[in-house]
């Protein structure tokens, strides 16, 4: 929005030729989000008390985890307000990636806010029936796909996947491109939620992937970035950035709050949300196999959950002590936070990994 009121008056104000900068617009979107995230952060957590909407504990959880009942939940919140305001005021919201996002971060803050307001406030135990979630989330994916495949930024790979480590090598899927940017954005969200059960752990790793996007969205944007490393040359993906700053900086600004022991919950109105918006930006970046990479623990979370039924399914016996993974390593006697930050570690790694497949083709 401040792009198209302080742009124009470049010549008159040479601070507002600022404003033409991805760049300083991502910066002050992290920075915006951040200070929001701050100052509303205490309001919120206060009223929620009030409110007496707090965190009910599974009874086969870590006994370790009962101590947090009625710790507030549905601070997702907190990452709504402090995403959606920078990144209208800072990005260019005309853009079809723009409003694209935005669109995913509230559709899934939405029903991640009915899923928490059905369990903690009308105390059911399942909160929001899991069919109901799946439509919600399928229907989002498939509304993206749908877009992108008849709108797209590139003509020539509206369907098209890049594949990492392969010069010049792209997956068509054709009209099938739809169901599988539904999966991604569903399988994402839910693996977001399933990562969702440590003090810090889920936050941390959504600010780790959104500094990761960003810089994908900012080179993908650039002609001579994108030509050098030789990537798709998306002419609006650097709006992106400025969205990816300010999830970024409402990462911080949460985790200021979530840290252990935690003040608040994001609950699912932010686990869904975060998930499914990093997994649409990276639908429309083109990098939609390196959201494995980047999003590796969400991965491993989710596959510890299905091995973990299968395997008891068929034998009777566990493969992990509990699942998702992080629980396992709880009953293994890790402190919590150094299992957050182990994990936050690998995540990082897994990102400096992903930086490599610019390069090693």
């Amino acid at each position: 929005m401040l792009y198209y009121l302080l742009v124009p008056l470049k010549d008159q104000y040479i601070f507002f030729n600022l404003f033409r900068y991805i760049s300083f617009r991502a910066a002050s979107s992290a920075v915006l989000a951040l200070v929001i995230s701050l100052l509303i952060g205490p309001a919120i957590i206060r009223r929620l008390k009030k409110m007496q909407i707090g965190e009910e504990i599974r009874a086969d959880g870590p006994a370790s985890h009962l101590s947090k009942r009625g710790t507030p939940s549905m601070g997702g919140i907190i990452i709504l307000i402090s995403v959606i305001i920078p990144t209208l005021l800072f990005a260019k919201v005309a853009e079809t990636n723009v409003w694209l996002v935005l669109v995913s971060t509230l559709w899934l803050g939405i029903l991640g806010f009915m899923d928490d307001y059905l369990k903690i406030v009308k105390k059911l135990p399942k909160g929001l029936i899991a069919r109901y979630k799946l439509f919600g989330q399928i229907t989002l994916g498939l509304f993206v796909g749908v877009i992108v495949y008849y709108l797209p930024e590139v003509q020539s790979a509206r369907s098209s996947t890049f594949i990492p480590f392969f010069k010049n090598l792209t997956l068509d899927f054709g009209i099938f491109y739809i169901a599988v940017v539904a999966f991604v954005i569903t399988a994402t969200s839910n693996g977001s939620n399933l990562t969702d059960g440590l003090d810090g752990l889920l936050i941390g790793l959504t600010g780790i992937a959104a500094a990761a996007f960003a810089g994908i969205a900012y080179v993908s944007g650039r002609v001579d970035f994108s030509q050098y490393l030789n990537i798709l040359y998306l002419p609006n993906a650097g709006e992106l950035a400025v969205y990816c700053g300010a999830l970024f900086g409402a990462s911080l600004g949460f985790l200021w709050y979530n840290t252990y022991p935690a003040q608040i919950f994001m609950g699912d109105t932010g686990a869904l949300s975060v998930g499914g918006a990093i997994a649409t930006v990276a639908v429309l970046v083109k990098k939609e196999i390196l959201l494995v990479l980047i999003c590796g623990i969400f991965v491993l979370e989710s596959l510890s959950v299905i091995i973990q039924v299968l395997v008891f399914k068929r034998t009777g016996k566990r493969v992990f002590r509990m699942a998702p993974i992080h629980h396992h390593f709880e009953l293994k006697n890790w402190p919590e936070p150094k299992v957050v930050v182990r994990f936050w570690i690998l995540a990082i790694l897994l990102t400096l990994l992903t930086f490599t497949t610019f390069k090693i083709r």
